[in-house]
């Protein structure tokens, strides 16, 4: 009898937790698009918990400001980003490199990310906090994540490099640097998939001359995973 209830006090506990990041994935969600819709200061409280159907308290009970929210949204979008360095693949760096760069681009040229840095870009002369607040959750934390992955393989001798942020810094800037400024300011014209894959793969082959301690290897290795994955965007066009 005790176990029985056990038991459903356990399922009872795991349907709540489940309910609750249900629910909080939606609000992250929602917080999203008014951002993106609005901007920082233009997002209120109120349009986040309309968008997201639920009443104000209760997104209080998630949330404690909108400050935590953005925070809360961006560091969400970072941990999608860093997915293939906090987790990797075990096909080794460079697979890891390539899934992380190609998850980078899938995340923030998302019409959605971009909308959101416009209007950031618009509102920081008037408003320096958010300038902060936006480089504080989003990309300092990212740079942080691939820092991190770098001097891990540093330590493990396969790549080779004095400063980590300054590898960090150019592994971002070369795999999308100019297709993302493109979007930014003219969207209208977004790059097509085909010119994001010509930067980013240019900006591997890059990062891995400079960088490998075993480049013609790692060179070998990128060069089948981009016919691999022109491949799959071949079969998936289809």
């Amino acid at each position: 009898m005790l176990s029985s209830q056990l038991n459903q006090f356990c399922l009872k506990g795991a349907d709540v937790g489940q309910n609750r990041i249900i629910r909080e994935r939606r609000i992250l969600d929602a917080a999203l698009k008014v951002f993106a819709e609005t901007g920082y200061s233009g997002a209120t409280m109120d349009m986040v918990a309309i968008e997201a159907g639920l009443s104000k308290p209760t997104l209080y009970q998630y949330f404690e400001s909108k400050e935590a929210l953005f925070s809360a949204m961006m560091i969400g979008e970072r941990d999608q980003m860093l997915e293939f360095f906090q987790h990797p693949s075990g096909k080794g760096m460079v697979a890891d490199l390539h899934g992380f760069a190609w998850d980078y681009a899938d995340t923030v040229m998302r019409p959605d990310l971009l909308s959101l840095a416009r209007l950031i870009i618009g509102e920081v002369q008037r408003f320096p906090e958010i300038g902060r607040a936006y480089q504080e959750s989003g990309p300092d934390r990212l740079l942080r994540g691939i820092m991190d992955y770098l001097e891990g393989r540093r330590g493990a001798g396969e790549l080779v490099f004095d400063d980590a942020e300054l590898a960090a810094q150019d592994l971002w800037g070369l795999i999308l640097s100019a297709p993302r400024t493109q979007a930014l300011y003219m969207p209208d014209s977004p790059p097509s998939r085909s010119g994001i894959a010509r930067y980013l793969n240019n900006g591997l082959r890059i990062f891995l001359k400079a960088y490998s301690t075993q480049p013609e290897a790692d060179l070998a290795k990128l060069e089948a995973l981009i016919t691999a994955h022109s491949l799959q965007q071949v079969e998936h066009d289809d």
